[in-house]
């Protein structure tokens, strides 16, 4: 099987798949961010970098989604390549940072990928409100993402909410992490690891 984990910047994708990973004996495929060649650059100066860095994102989560299909065992992986096309990308060419040109081009990529795919058989989705990312970001301390703008992490909650609404190719599940804390709260984690099972397997 395939699991996906979906969520703004600092909502706990990452950490949510290494403890799924580990309470299931699932493997683990996380997003590449420490090896990403543009990604500090990009927070850097968005207007310059922004249609290289979808495009290396693109392509690491369609490399991503062959391995986990040629895969004999259930993958669980740290956010979709729906999130880059429905969310990150439309944001970017909003903001004026990605041109029309060049965002009909990442639009004409990503279908001819998505058309060669298939859906997850699960999305779990992770809710957060902007204080609760901005207080998991500096957590992290990953200082490319210190000058990520309250407005930025908004915007993109926005176009969060708007696309899991309509999401409709597979299972989904919405975890609201402001209430459920499954990092620092083993019950909080207990409530989630069920809520899978439910929708896996068709228990509670």
């Amino acid at each position: 099987m395939h699991i996906a984990i979906g969520g703004n910047i600092g909502s706990g994708k990452t950490t949510l798949a290494e403890l799924l990973a580990k309470h299931f004996g699932w493997i683990p495929h996380f997003e590449n961010v420490d090896d990403n060649p543009y990604l500090a650059d990009f927070y850097a100066d968005m207007q310059r970098w922004a249609f290289n860095l979808q495009i290396f994102f693109v392509k690491s989560r369609f490399e991503q989604i062959l391995k986990i299909k040629r895969s004999e065992h259930t993958v669980v992986q740290d956010r979709t390549i729906y999130e880059d096309a429905y969310i990150f990308a439309p944001n970017l060419h909003d903001m004026g940072l990605i041109s029309t040109r060049d965002y009909e081009t990442y639009r004409g990529l990503f279908e001819l990928m998505s058309s060669m795919v298939s859906p997850p058989d699960l999305l779990i989705y992770l809710k957060a409100s902007v204080p609760t990312l901005v207080k998991q970001i500096q957590k992290r301390g990953r200082k490319y993402e210190a000058s990520i703008r309250l407005d930025y992490l908004q915007s993109l909650n926005e176009r969060y909410d708007n696309w899991i609404e309509s999401y409709k190719l597979g299972k989904k599940l919405i975890i609201d992490v402001d209430n459920h804390n499954f990092v620092e709260n083993a019950d909080a984690l207990s409530f989630v690891i069920d809520k899978i099972n439910a929708q896996l397997h068709g228990l509670f």
